[in-house]
């Protein structure tokens, strides 16, 4: 996908109408997906298998070697941020949320997670900067509007 399609994706995150947000949301969730073709998503989506079945230890390793192999996989980073997010490994997720979003930086998923981590960790102030950044990508996303007043609230 082009730079042009990817920034009409972009604004149509902020459209008025939910239909047109839904679908530029889908749509950039599986231009990061299928980032690096069909082996790529199959590793992803084993790693997510792994997760599902309760061994994190093998989707962690099987995440690391996809970051290896392929460094620019900006989702390998988030899918292995959200591992760690899961597993209660809050430092290690925001280096990989921070590793997506060299790569992507207008990456949606990432910044939720970024102020996750930050507010896991108890640097509120972090988080409501981190929400506030996927906000400004995605302004209708509510879940980080909440979580941005819950944030305040525990300043």
């Amino acid at each position: 996908m082009d730079d042009g399609a990817v920034e009409k994706l972009l604004e149509d995150l902020k459209a008025a109408d939910p239909t047109v947000r839904d679908r530029a949301t889908q749509s950039l969730w599986e231009l990061w997906f299928r980032q690096k073709g069909v082996t790529g998503l199959e590793q992803l989506q084993h790693s997510q298998a792994l997760l599902e079945a309760g061994d994190a230890e093998s989707a962690e390793r099987l995440l690391t070697r996809l970051i290896e192999a392929l460094p620019d996989f900006a989702e390998a980073w988030n899918r292995r941020a959200v591992l760690h997010y899961t597993q209660h490994q809050y430092a290690e997720a925001l280096q990989d949320c921070e590793a997506t979003l060299r790569l992507v930086p207008f990456h949606f998923g990432a910044l939720h997670g970024l102020g996750l981590c930050y507010a896991a960790l108890g640097d509120y102030r972090a988080a409501i900067g981190a929400f506030h950044r996927a906000l400004v990508v995605q302004p209708h996303a509510l879940i980080n509007k909440k979580l941005m007043l819950e944030c305040q609230a525990l300043l």
